[in-house]
C-alpha cells in the first residue's frame, strides 16, 4: 500500500472521530462495583427493575462499601454524581423491595437532572465549564 493511501485512511479516521459526539456514546450500562453478597443481590434487583421499567439511555455505577458493624453503604452515581445513598443492614430481609424503590428513585433523579440540563442557560459558558 502506498503512503498516500495510508494518509487518506488516517485523515478519514480522524474526521470520523472529530465528528463523534455525545450521541455516539454507549448507553445502558450499570457498572457493578459491589463486594459482598448483600451488595450483589442489591445490584441484581436494582438493575433488573431499571431494565424492566423502560429502555435505559444513561449509565450508572453502583458502589458498595461494606462495614462489619453497620452493614453496607450502597451508592449509585450518575455522570460521576451521587444520586442515591443508603446503608443496608447485614440481615436485610426485604432487599428486593429496597432495590426496587432505589431504582425508581434513581430513575426519577436522572430524568430530573436531564431536564435541568436542557433548561440550563449556557449562552456564556459551555456545559463542561459550569
Amino acid at each position: 500500500m502506498t503512503r498516500q493511501w495510508w494518509c487518506a485512511l488516517i485523515l478519514t479516521v480522524a474526521a470520523c472521530c472529530a465528528q463523534a459526539g455525545e450521541e455516539d456514546e454507549m448507553m445502558g450500562f450499570i457498572v457493578d462495583d459491589t463486594i459482598s453478597h448483600i451488595g450483589h443481590d442489591f445490584y441484581y434487583s436494582f438493575s433488573e427493575r431499571l431494565r424492566d421499567t423502560s429502555p435505559m439511555d444513561f449509565n450508572l455505577v453502583v458502589r458498595e462499601r461494606p462495614d462489619a458493624r453497620w452493614g453496607s453503604l450502597v451508592t449509585v452515581e450518575y455522570q460521576q454524581r451521587l444520586v442515591y445513598r443508603r446503608f443496608l443492614p447485614p440481615n436485610t430481609v426485604e432487599l428486593k423491595d429496597e432495590a426496587y424503590a432505589a431504582a425508581d428513585w434513581v430513575r426519577r433523579q436522572v430524568v430530573q437532572r436531564k431536564l435541568e440540563a436542557l433548561l440550563q442557560d449556557t449562552t456564556d459558558l459551555e456545559k463542561d465549564e459550569l
